[in-house]
């Protein structure tokens, strides 16, 4: 087992969360996500944004919706860094 491995598991154990709770596969998406919104959008809303997917995921959504929904708006956004900031249409502030 990884480092990484280890941790993800000590850690859901440590917040009252079964030990298989991240997948591998689950890991490399929230890794994704959090290397696009962070290169693409801004670097604090990598982990921002994790942790906004945990609490959709906790009121109800599933992780793919959550992370797929985060990451369609992450690469929206990362492609209009050269358009006017328009609050309405989610453009960049």
């Amino acid at each position: 087992m990884s480092t990484l491995d280890d941790w993800t598991t000590d850690a859901a154990v440590a917040l009252g969360l079964p030990a298989d709770t991240m997948t591998q596969a689950l890991r490399d998406e929230l890794l994704d996500l959090t290397r696009d919104v962070a290169h693409g959008v801004a670097r604090p809303g990598g982990p921002l944004s994790t942790y906004l997917v945990g609490l959709a995921v906790g009121a109800g959504m599933s992780p793919a919706d959550a992370i797929g929904r985060l990451s369609a708006l992450a690469a929206a956004r990362a492609g209009q860094t050269d358009q006017p900031v328009d609050g309405a249409t989610g453009g960049p502030e």
